[in-house]
């Protein structure tokens, strides 16, 4: 690891939280030391994003430093000192270019009519899907939010499985019954898009539970899964999100809550919404380690989701991170996207994660161009054909319409009597054409 960046990594300090069960955790402690986790920018230049009258292009007085500025600063000097393999790299590129290609396709789709409801899109937010997911087992679990199409290609769902069920196609991985916002994949342990904020977190909270339950109780000792929590900033004024963190801090649970704080909740600026916009400063609170992260580098993203992921892998309990990131779009595509402030969002389209990743990429001879051009190419061709797959798979038949609605496998639901009330002609009235 280069000079450059040896001062940010996470050391186990002392906190100043009360913790009387557990004195023997080290936790990493923002508030008594800001240089010391990861993203922090000590001994390096800071860039400014203090909101001015004329443009507002950030919210913190501290801002996090890419990677590939502490690179310009100081190259290293050997392929020992990087931060990443050649094979690591074109993994992460190979990832972002597919969230980013198919996201873009969805925007086309979407205005020719192939899709229906709202479809809120990931671009710019790549390097946090990325840079967490791709460090998991497939035997651990994502939990999403509304928007979920790149955590599930991250996850390992299919393109065409994840277009088709945008398109409401039998084909998709919810047969269509699930829409843009409720991904799921069982074999891929996708838990699920949710359309309200914070619903996710305490099914998030409940499959680390079913992880630790299974280790200590069962006594599965190959049973070390993890699982993320993905949510936005407006999520964190949300009680859920305070009742989890409790519940996961107290059980020592193997969760990561991974904030994408992206300033916006639909139109309402995160400076405006919550009492302290620092939400990592939130984990400490509850006796778990609190870290801030630029979320438009996903190599910063990467190292700190390793250290979270291991930490709950040993069984030493969850961690909160809050990725500080931009979506490029609107809230969603219905969104025309006029309240934010045009020069906020150059500032931040000029901070391409995807752009920043092959800058480095190329600087430090990890690839050509060519290869990369070559993935992009690859990736350009993987997405046209899962639209096409898509286009052309059936819709839901309409018998599937009741199905997974109710607990019983006719769909219409168990009377009293323990009969199917379906049964009763006088129930099922006005519904025999269904």
């Amino acid at each position: 690891m280069s000079s450059a960046l040896k001062f940010a990594q996470p050391l186990p300090i002392k906190t100043t939280v009360p913790r009387s069960r557990n004195e023997n955790n080290p936790l990493f402690d923002p508030l008594r030391s800001a240089s010391s986790f990861l993203g922090s920018t000590r001994k390096l230049p800071l860039i400014s994003v203090r909101k001015s009258n004329q443009a507002n292009v950030g919210l913190r007085q501290s801002a996090v430093v890419a990677v590939s500025e502490a690179v310009k600063e100081k190259k290293p000097k050997s392929s020992s000192n990087l931060l990443i393999t050649k094979e690591e790299g074109l993994v992460l590129y190979e990832d972002m270019i597919l969230g980013r290609s198919f996201e873009d396709m969805c925007a086309q789709m979407y205005y020719k009519g192939k899709m229906f409801g709202f479809v809120h899109l990931y671009n710019g937010q790549e390097a946090v899907s990325t840079g967490f997911i791709k460090l998991l087992k497939k035997e651990d679990c994502v939990v999403s939010t509304y928007r979920d199409h790149v955590h599930a290609l991250s996850k390992g769902v299919p393109p065409r499985a994840v277009m088709s069920e945008l398109f409401g196609k039998a084909t998709g991985c919810c047969r269509g019954q699930g829409g843009s916002m409720h991904m799921f994949s069982k074999e891929h342990n996708l838990l699920g898009g949710f359309a309200f904020i914070g619903e996710g977190i305490p099914v998030a909270t409940g499959a680390a539970f079913t992880s630790k339950y299974r280790r200590e109780v069962l006594k599965e000792s190959d049973c070390d899964h993890v699982t993320l929590a993905f949510f936005g900033d407006g999520t964190c004024n949300n009680g859920q999100f305070f009742e989890c963190l409790n519940m996961a801090a107290l059980w020592k649970l193997p969760i990561v809550f991974v904030v994408e704080n992206n300033l916006w909740a639909i139109g309402m600026s995160h400076e405006r919404a919550t009492s302290d916009p620092q939400i990592y400063k939130k984990g400490p609170v509850f006796g778990m380690p609190g870290v801030h992260v630029d979320g438009m580098d996903v190599l910063r993203v990467r190292e700190v989701a390793s250290e979270a992921i291991t930490r709950a892998r040993r069984g030493e309990g969850p961690t909160l991170v809050e990725c500080e990131t931009y979506r490029f779009r609107g809230h969603s595509l219905a969104d025309p996207d006029e309240l934010r402030n045009p020069a906020e969002k150059a500032h931040y389209a000029a901070r391409d994660p995807i752009t920043a990743l092959k800058k480095y990429i190329i600087e430090n001879s990890l690839a050509s161009e060519a290869e990369l051009k070559a993935i992009e190419k690859k990736i350009d061709e993987y997405v046209e054909e899962a639209v096409e797959f898509a286009d052309a798979s059936p819709v839901p038949h309409r018998s599937q319409l009741l199905e997974n609605v109710f607990a019983d496998p006719k769909g219409f639901g168990i009377g009293p009597d323990g009969r199917y009330r379906c049964e009763d002609p006088k129930f099922t009235e006005g519904t025999a054409h269904v």
